[in-house]
């Protein structure tokens, strides 16, 4: 039976702290689905498409360089049941400090007790990306601050190009 490991967020964008995230997900799990939230009421500064490209451009590379098959896909329901419909009994969660603990401490008990056969798994951020958050990087990107120490290459240039237009 393989390990399949669902990685919810927004990722808008994709930061440095989500890569962290995936580096030490992927050594958990045989697959590892990155589920992107759609949500309605939340105007995202990439459309859904951007960033699906933007997560399979920097975790698919990571995924395949530790033998771990990987996916991407969106979602518009419950995590828990988007996490059931992929058949992950893993869902990964990363952890930058005791407020996200609590946070996510209360997501993790209300998910057990819709589907216990899906655990929680959480990963606490590296030291060098724990005060990285996607809506300061989007907060300094729009003022014209350099984002590079706090997101890949590929996504620094997907931001200024997007701010730029």
């Amino acid at each position: 039976m393989s390990r399949i490991a669902l990685y919810p967020g927004s990722f808008d964008p994709v930061t440095n702290g989500h890569l962290d995230v995936v580096r030490h997900a992927v050594a958990l799990c045989d697959k590892l689905v990155v589920a992107i939230g759609i949500h309605p009421g939340k105007k995202p500064l990439f459309t859904t498409e951007e960033r699906l490209a933007m997560v399979r451009t920097v975790f698919e590379p990571v995924a395949r360089q530790a033998g771990c098959e990987f996916d991407c896909t969106t979602y518009d329901n419950l995590t828990v049941t988007s996490a059931q419909q992929v058949g992950a009994t893993i869902m990964i969660r990363g952890l930058r400090d005791g407020t996200d603990l609590d946070y996510e401490m209360q997501i993790a008990g209300m998910n057990e007790t819709m589907a216990p056969t899906i655990h929680t798994v959480f990963v606490p951020a590296s030291v060098g990306v724990r005060p990285i958050t996607a809506t300061l990087v989007r907060q300094i990107a729009a003022m014209g601050g350099d984002v590079s120490a706090f997101v890949p290459p590929e996504v620094a240039a997907s931001l200024k190009s997007k701010l730029a237009g």
